[in-house]
């Protein structure tokens, strides 16, 4: 018997309420709400790290980022760390296209067969000197289209982002990618095949063909939205707000209103950008007669603030930056689908999708499996998860305020989101963040020091002690 086909899409930088599974009825996502309603539906899964490579380092290996060596952004995956796809029976036929940020991002590697590359801006992260002179697939794509590159770097012309999110929309990487997966698809043979299909979008530049799909003004936006944190948050927190407040980015006034919702009505349009690519996929899929074979998996590495408490970006440990949308269509499943509740985190997601595959799962991942949830025979109602913060690569991405305070964005912090749904952020040095989110879903009160919730700070702090010691963290945490 065949075993069943993976296609893994993941997105970079898409918050779980740009969807209407999610509660997003004014967002054009026709290709992701088909797919939701054949899908299990998580309604809170949550990263391991708010920033690119290790939440990308974590959703490959099964392994938490300070475990696989990957603690923060541009760092390069070793090659003595196994990814799914080397953990994968000979038989499959092996794929990853678009944007890896785990280092010699377009050069195949990590037991994926076939790759198709779409990023030339991480060439500092190659391995040798010699590769600097070859350029992705995208990058071919595009000067076969009469484009011409418009950026230096390390000797070699090659094209910015600015310059790759203007280009018309049959032309952008979104469906580059698309066409690219398609074609896989339906070249697929008799071997069972497993395919990663990983989007920029909607990542900044917070451009792209469709600017003005959405009119900002009629755009919804929450309560916490342009609301400044409040006096007990972290100084870090509360000074990132003050820059991006006081800001001009992808050249917006972000002093504005205005402005702010542009940039919401962008990322809205670059997600809608990877749902037409999605469904292009996906009509692959069935016009191919595989669809039936095939568990496909929708994500995220992490989320985007779009202004959300003042903030634009990722890095913090709010819901908007560490919940993402999850999609999980597996047909061969007896389970019915649809939402599914509790707490889940991405160390979960490679040892589930080698379980549904009929593959071993290795001891030394550091998730488990949640077939049984999607059977129906266990729930995810007492699972905490836990996200991990282990710096900026040393330095700060932007800077805040003092020196002093910006080293604080290179100490490590830790997160647990409990199953009864509190979150915990505790810092190497500062206060500590406690909300509730149950009754503050939009994180708009700290009540770290309250008396009254001493007694379940110190409760949640011990859980992510515990949390330490089975997964070998070694960040030291303050002892409350």
């Amino acid at each position: 018997m065949k075993r069943p086909n993976l296609l893994y899409i993941f997105t970079d930088q898409q918050r779980a309420d740009t969807m209407l599974c999610y509660g997003n009825a004014e967002i054009e996502t026709p290709s992701l709400n088909a797919l939701a309603q054949e899908s299990f539906v998580f309604d809170h899964a949550y990263v391991s790290q708010p920033v690119c490579s290790p939440s990308r380092a974590t959703m490959m290996t099964g392994l938490w980022p300070h475990t696989c060596g990957v603690p923060s952004c541009n760092v390069p995956l070793s090659a003595d760390v196994p990814t799914i796809a080397e953990h994968l029976s000979e038989e499959y036929a092996t794929a990853y296209m678009g944007k890896w940020h785990l280092g010699d991002e377009i050069f195949p590697q990590h037991g994926f067969d076939t790759w198709v590359g779409s990023e030339d801006s991480y060439r500092r992260g190659y391995s040798r000197e010699e590769s600097l002179s070859r350029f992705s697939d995208f990058h071919h794509f595009l000067t076969d289209n009469g484009f011409e590159p418009d950026s230096e770097a390390l000797g070699q012309r090659i094209f910015s982002r600015h310059v790759e999110a203007r280009v018309p929309e049959d032309l952008t990487k979104a469906s580059f990618l698309g066409a690219r997966a398609a074609r896989f698809i339906h070249d697929g043979g008799d071997r069972p095949w497993a395919l990663c299909v990983s989007y920029l979008e909607p990542h900044p530049p917070h451009t792209g063909p469709l600017d003005e799909l959405y009119e900002p003004e009629g755009l919804p936006t929450g309560p916490a939205f342009m609301k400044r944190p409040q006096a007990s948050v972290p100084l870090i927190i509360r000074l990132m707000a003050a820059y991006y407040m006081e800001s001009e980015e992808y050249g917006l006034d972000l002093r504005t209103e205005e402005g702010w919702r542009r940039v919401l009505a962008r990322y809205w349009g670059n997600v809608t950008l990877v749902d037409r690519s999605v469904g292009r996929i996906l009509r692959a899929l069935e016009e191919s007669g595989q669809a039936e074979d095939t568990i496909v998996v929708f994500t995220s590495d992490h989320g985007e603030m779009a202004g959300d408490h003042g903030i634009l970006g990722k890095t913090v440990m709010y819901e908007e930056s560490v919940r993402v949308p999850l999609l999980l269509r597996a047909p061969m499943l007896n389970g019915e689908p649809g939402h599914v509740g509790g707490n889940l985190s991405h160390i979960d997601l490679v040892p589930t999708l080698l379980d549904l595959m009929g593959e071993a799962v290795p001891d030394d991942l550091q998730g488990v499996s949640r077939v049984p949830v999607l059977r129906g025979d266990e729930e995810l109602t007492d699972n905490d998860v836990f996200i991990e913060w282990d710096g900026a690569d040393g330095h700060p991405p932007r800077s805040f305020g003092e020196a002093e305070v910006n080293r604080s964005m290179a100490q490590p912090l830790r997160t647990v989101i409990s199953a009864e749904r509190w979150k915990l952020n505790l810092y190497t040095g500062g206060p500590g963040e406690l909300y509730d989110l149950n009754a503050d879903p939009h994180e708009l009160e700290n009540l770290y020091d309250r008396p009254q919730h001493r007694d379940r700070v110190l409760d949640l702090a011990d859980r992510v002690r515990r949390w330490q010691e089975r997964t070998g963290d070694p960040a030291e945490l303050p002892r409350l």
